[in-house]
């Protein structure tokens, strides 16, 4: 009976911790290490733990160094562009737009992948990616503004940290940044690889889609930009053609024309004497001409091949 009231006096806290989302990683350690001495195996034990994990808070630097993980093997599957002065043009356009959040703290990093690819990623602590087909697709300053803000939103609202928990690795992935910070000699990053592939592979949730998509255009509109530059790059993606340019984009987000939809519910009226904001056409097109010829430069899978004669 003891034993009863002891683990119904932590479901209670867990439950209560759970709503009000205050979860340390100094409290969680405590209360794992009370759960582990009091419960025996089974499904308490697992309901309680998987509570505490929903609820964690991760600090600035574990999730500087989860995003650091992420985003290494995003560019190992294709790298940085190499041109200095897109990329720093780039950081400028996020940079500014990071300030107008209240988080403008973080150690923000932003770049262009070199792949054809239409899409834009976000990782944990602040790193975010437009690929160079979707920078080289864009029309002005602001869409460019529209598509950051979307993926700086990720980041705020810990998008991809949700995604883990849900999907039942935060515990592990918390495991494995705790021994790199600990030094331990042999740290298996498996579990993140294979994480970080499921993630960018999977998708997040449709909500955090349509979130990211309303907080994207609000800091677009506060740093000056067109508020209405997300939603003329969604109306690129609804009538662009269905190629494999865009074939990950569309498996990993809601449909163009159902995001132009909920978009078009919060922005009619309030938004409208935001569309004459800032667009800086000139400064974009000088970096997309730049990308464009070096990537006409080089060399195709088979221009390095002898033709017979």
């Amino acid at each position: 009976m003891k034993c009863h009231r002891k683990i119904f006096g932590l479901l209670v806290t867990c439950l209560a911790l759970q709503m009000t989302s205050c979860v340390t990683t100094g409290s969680n350690q405590a209360l794992n290490k009370t759960i582990d001495q009091i419960i025996p195996e089974g499904g308490h034990k697992q309901a309680l733990k998987g509570a505490l994990e929903v609820t964690r808070e991760w600090t600035l630097e574990e999730e500087h160094q989860l995003g650091q993980d992420m985003s290494a093997i995003l560019l190992g599957a294709s790298p940085l562009v190499a041109d200095g002065a897109a990329q720093q043009y780039v950081n400028h356009v996020g940079m500014w737009l990071a300030l107008q959040t209240e988080q403008a703290q973080i150690p923000w990093r932003f770049g262009i992948i070199d792949t054809p690819n239409i899409n834009a990623f976000a990782a944990p602590g602040g790193y975010i990616f437009i690929t160079r087909g979707l920078f080289l697709s864009l029309n002005n300053e602001a869409e460019l503004a529209g598509v950051l803000g979307h993926e700086i939103s990720h980041v705020l609202k810990k998008h991809h940290l949700q995604a883990m928990k849900k999907r039942g690795a935060g515990d592990v992935v918390f495991g494995l940044l705790k021994a790199r910070a600990e030094k331990s000699t042999q740290v298996d990053m498996t579990a993140i690889n294979n994480l970080t592939r499921n993630i960018y592979g999977a998708g997040l949730d449709k909500s955090d889609e349509y979130e990211a998509d309303r907080m994207g255009v609000v800091l677009a509109a506060r740093a000056g930009y067109s508020a209405f530059g997300l939603p003329a790059v969604l109306q690129m993606y609804a009538v662009a053609p269905q190629d494999d340019s865009l074939a990950l984009l569309f498996a990993t987000h809601p449909a163009p024309n159902d995001r132009l939809n909920a978009l078009d519910q919060l922005m009619a009226g309030p938004f409208n004497d935001l569309n004459a904001g800032l667009t800086k056409l000139s400064r974009l097109e000088t970096m997309q001409r730049k990308l464009s010829y070096q990537a006409s430069q080089k060399p195709t899978k088979n221009s390095h091949r002898k033709t017979k004669k």
